[in-house]
This record gives C-alpha cells, sequence and structure tokens, in this order.
C-alpha cells in the first residue's frame, strides 16, 4: 500500500529511491514494534527501578554493577530499619550501638571469627565480583544519604555500610544461624535449625500441562529473617525470586530457563569436641597443645547512653573455637569457613540456561547446605542433597549428633565430599520430587536414592515426619497435576496425623459414660480434618496433640520400610481418651465451647489487621505451615512458617504466581508492611509480573539511576 508507482518499481534504481524515501518510516515500524514487545530482559541505556503495586523491585540495570547498587537501594527503601540492624549485629558492635541485650550476640559474632573473616572474604573474591558487592553496599548507602529522614535514629549509627558488612551478614546467617546457632549449642546433641521448608518438582509425566514445574516454599520466623521479593536484569541475567534481607543476590528465583528452591536439609555441618585440658593447654594425640587465643574490646552502651569497656577473649583449638560449659569445655568445628563464594554461585545459579550449566555452578560447592530442588523448561527436574558434607572416619549421623572426643586426630575431620558424593536423583521414573525438611532418601516413590549406597553419617535414616508424609501423598495420588491444583495442594491444611489416629480415638471416646468426653468425640467426628480457618474440631484436637507423647503415643512406630503409611493406630487408647477429656476441658473453659472455629482462636495480626488464619504446625502434618506464639488473651498470632511462596510453570511464556505474607517492606509507614496478608488469609497468591508492559501497568513508582 506504500508503493503506488509500478513502473518506477520495476527498475532498480527506482526501488533505491523509494527504499531509501521510505527507510526512516520502516525503521521508525521496527523499533516501535520491539518497544512495544520488550520485555525486562533486554539492556537499558541507564539503571532502573520499576516498583510495581505490591512493592516489587523490578531492577533493570544497564549492566551488574548498576544492578547491584539498584538492589541495595531497593532493600534500604524497603528495610532500611532491619537492613542496618541486622548488619550491626554482624559487626559484633550491637551491644555498643544498642545496649545490654546484645551482649550474647556480639560474643557469639566474635567467637566465630565473622569481622575479621569477612575480611578475607572480601579480598578472596575475584575484581569484578568484588566490584558488585561495593556496588550493593554503594546503594545502601546512597538511599540513606538522599532519606536519611525515613530511618530511625537509632539503626542510623551503622551507617555507612561497607562491602564486609554485606558478608559479616552473610556468614552470620548461613553459617552461624542455619549450619550451626546459638541454641543448638547449648543443646550441642540437637542440631537444630530455626527454619523448614517445602519444595516440589514435577516433571511433565506428571504435569497436566506437559511442563515442569516448581514449588517454593520456605518456612522461617516472621521477625529478623525476612524474605525480599524482587526480579534482578541486567546483560546475562533476568532472574526473579527471593532472598534474606540484607543478600545481595537472589537465594530462590526462576528465570524463562530453570528454576530453584531450597529447603532446611537434614545436614551436619559442624560438631562439638569435648576437650581434655592440662597445663593451660589441651591433649591431642598424646601431647599437649597450648590455645590460640585473640582479645576483642566489647563495648557495651548503658542507659544513660555512656560505653562500658570489657575485654572478651577468645580461644581456639585445632578443632575451631571454644565455647565453654558449666561441665566440659568443647571446640566447635564449622563447614563452610573458607566458602568466600557463596553469593558468585548463587549470581551464576541465576544466570544458568540449562540443567548441565546448572550443575557445573552447583559443582562448587560453596553452599554449606540446603537442599536443591530444581525443574526447568526441558522438563528436567532434580533433587540434590546440597552441603560441604565433611569426611569421616567413622560413626553414624546419631554419632555425630553428640559430643564428640577432641584429643584425637581420628576424629577430626578436615575436607568435604566432593559434588558426586552426594545423593542426588535427575528425573526419577515417579515424574516428581518432594523435600519437607526429611532426608534425601524419601524424596520420591518409588525410592530412587538408597541409603545403603552412602556413608552412613551422610544423613539419617528417618523418620518421615508427617508433613514430608503428605507432602509425598498428594503429589503421589494425582497422576495429572494441573498448575492451579499446585497452588491448591500448597494451601493444604489437612492434619495428616489425625488421618492416622482420629478414628481409633473417636471410638475409644463414644464408649466412655462421661459426657464431656462422649461430646469431645461428636465434635471431632463432625470435623473436616484440616486447619482451615471455619474448620470446627482443629482446635480441641490440636490441644489434644499438645497433652500426648509423641513417642509413646503410636501402636506402630515409623519404619523405613514403609516410611509413607508410619507410624500409625494408638498404642494406649485408654491414656488417649484422658487425653482427651482433659484437652476438652481446657478449650471449654478457654472459649466456652468445644467446636470454637481454628480462625477464632488462631489469627493473622499486623498493624490495624486482625484475620482469622488457616494452617498450622507441620508436626500434625499440616503442609501449609503457619507457627503461633500466644497473644494473652486466649489467642495465638500468626509468628512464622509460610513466608515466600511461588509457584512456577515452565510454559511459554513462564506461568508464575507468588506471595510473601508479611508484605514486601518492614519499614514503618509503608502500603507494604502488609498488604499481602489478606491474600495470605484467603489462601490465595498474586501474580508475577515479569514482562515491562505487565509491570508498567501495575507501576507504582520509578527510580532511575
Amino acid at each position: 500500500m506504500f508503493f503506488t508507482d509500478k513502473t518506477k518499481l520495476d527498475s532498480p534504481l527506482g526501488w533505491q529511491k523509494q527504499f531509501r524515501r521510505l527507510l526512516p518510516f520502516l525503521l521508525s515500524i521496527i523499533f516501535t514494534l520491539a518497544v512495544s514487545s520488550q520485555s525486562i530482559s533486554s539492556a537499558p541505556k541507564s539503571t532502573e527501578i520499576l516498583w510495581d503495586t505490591y512493592g516489587i523491585p523490578h531492577i533493570y540495570g544497564s549492566n551488574a554493577q548498576g544492578a547491584f547498587k539498584a538492589f541495595g537501594w531497593a532493600q534500604t527503601q524497603s528495610h532500611a530499619n532491619l537492613l542496618l540492624r541486622l548488619y550491626g549485629q554482624a559487626r559484633g558492635k550491637a551491644a555498643e550501638y544498642w545496649g545490654e541485650e546484645y551482649i550474647d550476640s556480639d560474643k557469639w559474632v566474635l567467637t566465630m571469627g565473622v569481622p575479621k573473616r569477612a575480611i578475607a572474604w572480601y579480598k578472596a573474591q575475584n575484581p569484578a565480583f568484588r566490584s558488585y558487592i561495593d556496588a550493593f553496599a554503594d546503594g545502601i548507602n546512597a538511599y540513606a544519604k538522599e532519606h536519611r529522614n525515613l530511618i530511625d535514629d537509632e539503626v542510623e549509627v551503622v551507617l555507612p555500610v561497607k562491602p564486609e558488612d554485606v558478608l559479616s551478614h552473610l556468614q552470620r546467617l548461613l553459617l552461624f544461624t542455619f549450619v550451626v546457632n546459638q541454641g543448638s549449642v547449648a543443646q550441642v546433641s540437637q542440631h537444630q535449625s530455626p527454619a523448614a521448608s517445602n519444595g516440589w518438582a514435577i516433571a511433565p509425566k506428571r504435569s497436566a500441562s506437559g511442563k515442569a514445574m516448581l514449588l517454593a516454599n520456605p518456612h522461617l520466623p516472621w521477625g529478623d529473617l525476612l524474605w525480599y521479593e524482587a526480579q534482578i536484569t541486567a546483560p546475562g541475567i533476568d532472574a526473579y525470586g527471593s532472598t534474606l534481607v540484607g543478600i545481595p543476590v537472589l537465594a530462590i528465583a526462576f528465570n524463562d530457563n530453570l528454576g530453584w528452591t531450597h529447603t532446611v536439609n537434614t545436614h551436619d555441618g559442624w560438631d562439638a569436641y569435648e576437650l581434655k585440658l592440662q597445663n593451660n593447654g589441651y591433649l591431642f594425640d598424646g601431647k599437649v597443645r597450648p590455645f590460640e587465643t585473640a582479645s576483642f574490646p566489647l563495648k557495651v552502651k548503658q542507659k544513660n547512653g555512656s560505653l562500658r569497656e570489657q575485654i572478651f577473649t577468645v580461644k581456639s583449638s585445632v578443632h575451631g573455637a571454644v565455647v565453654s560449659k558449666k561441665d566440659s569445655t568443647l571446640a566447635l568445628r564449622v563447614v563452610g569457613q573458607d566458602s568466600s563464594g557463596v553469593l558468585a554461585q548463587w549470581w551464576d545459579m541465576a544466570r544458568a540456561k540449562n540443567l548441565n550449566q546448572f550443575q557445573k555452578v552447583l559443582q562448587r560447592l560453596q553452599l554449606s547446605m540446603f537442599t536443591v530442588m530444581y525443574a526447568d523448561r526441558e522438563g528436567h527436574i532434580m533433587h540434590l542433597f546440597n552441603g560441604q558434607v565433611p569426611v569421616r572416619q567413622q560413626g553414624d549421623f546419631i554419632y555425630w549428633q553428640g559430643i564428640i572426643p577432641g584429643d584425637t586426630s581420628k576424629t577430626l575431620w578436615t575436607k568435604n565430599h566432593p559434588y558426586q558424593d552426594l545423593p542426588k536423583v535427575i528425573d526419577p521414573a515417579s515424574g516428581w520430587l518432594q523435600n519437607a525438611n526429611d532426608p534425601p532418601w524419601t524424596t520420591t516413590s518409588p525410592l530412587a536414592i538408597k541409603a545403603n549406597d552412602y556413608p552412613p553419617y551422610m544423613a539419617p535414616r528417618g523418620p518421615m515426619y508427617f508433613r514430608a508424609q503428605s507432602s509425598a501423598r498428594m503429589l503421589a495420588e494425582d497422576e495429572s497435576i494441573s498448575f492451579d491444583e499446585m497452588v491448591a495442594y500448597k494451601h493444604s491444611t489437612r492434619m495428616e496425623l489425625a488421618e492416622r489416629i482420629l478414628d481409633e480415638l473417636i471410638g475409644a471416646a463414644q464408649q466412655q459414660q462421661d459426657e464431656l468426653t462422649r461430646r469431645a468425640a461428636h465434635v471431632l467426628a463432625a470435623w473436616d480434618r484440616k486447619a482451615d480457618a471455619d474448620s470446627r474440631g482443629a482446635v480441641l484436637f490440636s490441644f489434644w496433640v499438645d497433652a500426648i507423647d509423641f513417642d509413646t503415643v503410636f501402636k506402630t512406630p515409623w519404619n523405613e520400610k514403609s516410611p509413607f503409611k508410619t507410624p500409625d493406630g494408638l498404642a494406649d487408647p485408654q491414656s488417649a481418651v484422658k487425653a482427651l477429656a482433659d484437652a476438652a476441658a481446657k478449650v471449654e473453659k478457654a472459649y466456652k465451647k468445644l467446636d470454637i472455629a481454628w480462625g477464632d482462636v488462631f489469627r493473622l495480626r499486623s498493624g490495624n489487621l486482625d484475620l482469622p488464619a488457616n494452617g498450622g504446625d507441620g508436626d500434625r502434618g499440616i503442609f501449609r505451615v503457619v507457627n503461633y506464639a500466644p497473644t494473652g488473651d486466649g489467642r495465638f498470632q500468626a509468628a512464622g512458617g509460610d513466608s515466600y511462596v511461588a509457584a512456577v510453570e515452565f510454559s511459554q511464556p513462564v506461568k508464575a504466581l507468588a506471595l510473601i505474607g508479611y508484605g514486601n517492606s518492614s519499614q514503618p509507614n509503608s502500603p507494604h508492611v502488609s498488604d499481602q496478608l489478606p491474600l495470605f488469609a484467603r489462601q490465595q497468591l498474586r501474580p508475577v509480573w515479569r514482562t515491562r508492559k505487565e509491570i508498567t501497568a501495575h507501576l507504582e513508582e520509578r527510580k532511575a539511576f
């Protein structure tokens, strides 16, 4: 329609003239089409943050340094007070900044050598990645300089943030909160983590769409360990996901080709060695060795604002830092202390385009723990029992959970297992993989990873707890899982525990003469066996569970030969009925009726919001985990559990929904502190916007650099 003179077009010269005349017009059309279809993956000329209406930053970097700086800015805009407090603690100066309550925190950080090691880690970065960490810190400081009035006065003392602070925070979090923490040291025989998680990978053969799917669902306390959702785009990367506040890269993420999530695995990355003291030293292989010592000035802010200073001395043996206890002297040995490449590994995981590339990054083994659950657009799924697992000369998992003799080199591990030694399964025959903090052996059915093929200290032989059994059951029972079904399963509040013993409990209670016990049986018989907001009977059952002894209540204990169906049955029905009568009396006294709805007792509270909750303790076999704390009025408030959730299908384009229940900001007066909580209460996820067209259609704010 543009060429009206056919005679002129028949000659080569005519074509050339017409083409030169129309070239600007054609170029403008091409440019318009390119811009209109442009996704956030194209490289911009400058760096910007596009904030959507849920407070999610979509970082659009002209280069990697620009993206890191913008990410530092974004995290500070959303979480300045929390971020600075976390960095102050990671410096080991929190007591100097904020007083006596932080003394134990500072001593732990200094004992573990966090600030000194952060300097070494910073120097160990390659020049390019060191510049990225610099840029992240620059972004934090730039925001703070421009918006000082939005930051609490008491945390401004941490400014300016140094790049080493970022690495101190990473260490404190990864090595000395997750791998080992003060609480687990206090109970040396229990290697506890403050976190839990669910993760699924579903292959095309079990997906209704024929596309692989991934479910990410970490559980953390709703306090200092907050997830932060973001999209980071720069040349070579276009990743969407989440990380913990203060970490400069995404820890759980997906791109157009692949994605992964983490779960806290049954990983033993630290051990406590008992030292035999002699002549101001300790015995080791028949000889007395001197302790290494380091002294630190520990300043403590007093109520009048003055500083009290004391000298804090840390001793170390060949095993590691020494922790003195009442009856013994222990030295802690912790993996990962030379793993300075953790951030670079996470960054490159998000840049990978296929399974081979992804595995090459994983083989670095810089990440000291966490299961990796993976899926991609080519249809591959994988479960990796990831972590730095020490090569030990003796003992099983239970042995290494206890206190280890420290007077001999025979118990001192010095190297870790390589990648090829770790439990792993790719594309299992079942077409599905799950982990709910159970050992790797139960990731699918039929079993694809055999415990007998690995050293007995690699991971425990069991048990498989009820939440993991519920997880596996939902996947095993559905031959064709749609994306919507996966989301619905994620929100399941069904109590797997109730399915094992409730019928016996009801039957035994119905035979009692006691009127209260019979009424309790009637309530439980009518209960839907869920912890939804309107479930009646769940409160009574929960009170009963709190009154029983899990170690003795079951007739058939857990058995690794039947991991998905045991434990089962009541060992002592009469004892169980007595516990039910006691629980019923407590419920009726507290709430005036036995069949009070779950959501009337368990609440979601934030600011002016006070909503009925759903979900509960994973020990009851609830997949939708919510942990509660008493509020003093007979009610319980959500204090942890489900935090970041992402459901991803690797279709073209990728389909994704996500949620951070407590919102993507913790700054006072931010509209995003709890704006996602109503969705959480309704068991809904929100759409993930990834293209420029989607983001600009839901744009709240734009920041250009």
